[in-house]
C-alpha cells in the first residue's frame, strides 16, 4: 500500500483547505484510515479517523465542527476538509492506513495558517 498526501499550503486564519490522501490500492479493505498532524516541537497527534467503507468516524475535540473526514472509495481517496482554520492548526499532516494490523504512512503535507 502506498499513500500519497497532498493539499497543504498557506492559508489565512478563518480560511479552508482540503487535504487528499490517495491510496495505490482499494481502500474498502482497510481497517482504518486516519489523519495525523505534527506541529513544530510537538508530538504527532491523531486528528480524525474513519473506518471504510463509511463506518465509524472519530474526530479530535479541538477540530470538531471545523474538520470533516470522508472518503471516495471509487477514487481510493480519503479527504480532510478543514474549515475555519486557526493558527494552532499549523502542522505537517500525515495520512495513515491500517490494513490487517500493518501501518502505512503517506508523506506529510504542510499546512501553515497565518493570523
Amino acid at each position: 500500500v502506498q499513500l500519497q498526501a497532498s493539499g497543504g499550503g498557506s492559508v489565512q486564519a478563518g480560511g479552508s483547505r482540503r487535504l487528499s490522501c490517495v491510496s495505490s490500492t482499494s481502500i474498502f479493505g482497510f481497517n482504518h484510515m486516519k489523519w495525523y498532524r505534527q506541529a513544530p516541537g510537538k508530538e504527532r497527534e491523531l486528528v480524525a479517523q474513519l473506518n471504510p467503507p463509511g463506518g465509524r468516524v472519530l474526530v479530535q475535540d479541538s477540530v470538531k465542527g471545523r474538520f470533516t473526514i470522508y472518503m471516495d472509495g471509487g477514487k481510493n481517496t480519503m479527504f480532510l476538509q478543514m474549515n475555519n482554520l486557526r493558527s494552532e492548526d499549523t502542522a505537517v499532516y500525515f495520512c495513515n492506513a491500517v490494513v490487517l494490523s500493518q501501518n502505512y504512512w503517506g508523506q506529510g503535507t504542510l499546512v501553515t495558517v497565518s493570523s
